[in-house]
């Protein structure tokens, strides 16, 4: 248990409140650089307030949700602000989104308005027969890039795409030079963003999480991380992950240091970025630092200023040979494994110690953070022994977004039980080892069995379908499906269609890499299927 109180920097408040702090002390400073442009403390408030501001005009208040379906961008972070501002709850969307699984988030969560990438608003619009749509500010990534980019910039990015008629156009939308949006009553305890997870089973479900649960949770990672305002950060990992969004989003407001943002992983332009910014700390998937060491002409970028790397092995593992190999590639820079967390704790549970790294574990709970491992009933287990992880913290979720009993299973007596098996040494130090659970990570990415299959089971080819994970070399798992065909199917059963129809319908890391073709699946007497049947087949 470590139950040390957190002594926060401007106290606790929103940390919305902290922006509005900065922009106040350091208004000049650079809180964003977008490809060689950047964005002051100052300019980065104003147009949050604008956004917020608009978004009051159209009915958006206290309490309503609002989508965000976007890559990385200012306009995010923007809106991210904006939105809290209000006392409105941010929700974002996966980018990789395809129609279905889009439709299904924002249906579920009732969605007031949605803020969408240019290049995503057609998904927007193909689904409003099925969900309200009439809110739609569309985004344009180009619009904040200087005139002369110095760091090189994705296609995607630079594309100046027409607005749709039936869409607002963002970049208006927040052009008010002296924006006053009302500033609600708020409580620490309102609920300020929902996130989207499956938790430990079934189709994903809102994870309610407060401008308390915020604050805490950025505050134990700038204290272990030791973020300082004069430090500059590389955000590279994409925000709307909650991993990303406390590198990318929360940390900039909480501590007023630089955030250097890309759209997207580019080697090319991660060495650029930390060259010209003379940025100080990334956080970084494994796979982001092998593709950066093996960039052409890599060792002529200077990396002197950059001194702490923190990794996740998401798709590959980070050893400690490959962080021996960065150190000696980025000049000696700090590297290692960042920690364990989850979407309903806003992760930053347990945290690797930067003076006390020890490999092959995810390292210690965070300040105010108690962590046990139990057997199946319960019981606490002691050190060494494996079980399951139960968190409990001032980071806790509210619970899911009306799913009572889905909240009730997995939130008990303030103990959040992760579904996720790992075990603790004599020091503190916690390993994760799997999932209780079915759940199926690729390349990093969360994947849920219930998710594909009622993705898959729309096809008139499929009969019945079932899901799981099976090892892969390069991705961790991939997606294996077991398809029985219906009765209008063609025979031969043709899988280079279902499968070409996947890759259009869902994201492309949950479509199947696997496909085995059944006469019937496994199940109990009331129809359940036995997963655990198949992977053992």
């Amino acid at each position: 248990m470590n139950d040390d109180d957190i002594e926060y920097l401007q106290g606790e408040k929103p940390l919305h409140e902290y922006l509005r702090q900065h922009a106040r002390e350091q208004p000049q400073k650079a809180a964003l650089v977008w490809y060689g442009r950047e964005i002051s403390y100052a300019e980065l408030d104003r147009l949050s307030d604008a956004f917020a501001e608009t978004l009051h005009a159209i009915g958006v208040g206290k309490g309503d949700r609002v989508a965000l379906f976007l890559q990385n961008c200012p306009q995010y972070i923007v809106a991210h602000f904006g939105i809290q501002k209000l006392g409105a709850i941010v929700s974002p969307c996966s980018p990789m989104f395809k129609a279905h699984e889009f439709a299904y988030q924002v249906g579920d969560l009732g969605a007031k308005a949605i803020v969408a990438a240019d290049h995503l608003v057609p998904i927007v619009l193909s689904v409003r027969d099925r969900v309200d749509v009439s809110h739609v500010y569309s985004v344009r990534y180009s619009d904040f890039l200087p005139e002369a980019p110095t760091v090189r910039v994705p296609d995607e990015v630079a594309a100046k795409r027409p607005v749709p008629a039936e869409v607002i156009d963002f970049q208006a939308a927040i052009a008010s030079p002296s924006p006053q949006p009302p500033r609600p009553e708020l409580s620490m305890d309102d609920v300020a963003l929902m996130t989207y997870t499956s938790g430990t089973t079934g189709m994903p479900k809102g994870a309610m999480l407060s401008y308390r649960n915020a604050l805490y949770k950025t505050a134990v990672g700038a204290e272990m991380f030791r973020i300082r305002n004069e430090d500059t950060m590389l955000a590279v990992a994409p925000v709307y992950h909650i991993a990303g969004m406390i590198c990318g989003v929360t940390l900039l407001a909480y501590t007023g240091a630089t955030i250097v943002l890309l759209n997207r992983m580019d080697p090319l332009a991660v060495l650029q970025s930390i060259e010209q910014s003379r940025v100080t700390w990334w956080y970084a998937m494994a796979p982001m630092l092998v593709a950066t060491m093996n960039e052409p002409g890599a060792d002529r970028f200077d990396l002197s200023s950059l001194q702490t790397t923190m990794g996740t092995s998401f798709g590959i593992k980070l050893t400690e040979e490959l962080a021996r190999q960065w150190s000696a590639f980025a000049n000696d820079c700090l590297v290692y494994e960042a920690g364990y967390g989850l979407s309903e704790t806003h992760t930053n549970d347990v945290l690797m110690p930067r003076d006390a790294v020890r490999w092959g574990t995810n390292g210690i709970p965070g300040r105010g953070v108690e962590l046990k491992i139990v057997d199946t009933d319960g019981a606490s287990l002691p050190v060494g022994q494996t079980g399951e992880i139960l968190v409990r913290s001032r980071g806790v979720f509210h619970g899911y977004w009306n799913k009572p009993e889905a909240t009730a299973e997995v939130l008990r007596d303030g103990w959040v039980h992760t579904g996720d098996i790992g075990k603790m040494d004599d020091e503190g130090y916690l390993t994760f080892i799997g999932r209780v659970k079915e759940m199926i990570k690729v390349s990093g990415f969360s994947v849920f069995p219930e998710e594909v299959e009622s993705i898959l089971i729309l096809h008139p080819d499929v009969g019945q379908v079932a899901v799981i994970g099976v090892p892969d070399a390069d991705k961790g798992e991939v997606v294996k499906a077991f398809v029985v065909p219906s009765s209008r199917a063609a025979q031969p059963f043709d899988r280079d269609t279902l499968l070409g129809w996947a890759r259009e319908n869902m994201s492309h890391y949950k479509v199947p890499r696997q496909l085995e073709l059944r006469d019937s699946l496994p199940a109990t007497g009331t129809g359940k299927v036995l997963r655990r049947l198949l992977k053992a087949a």
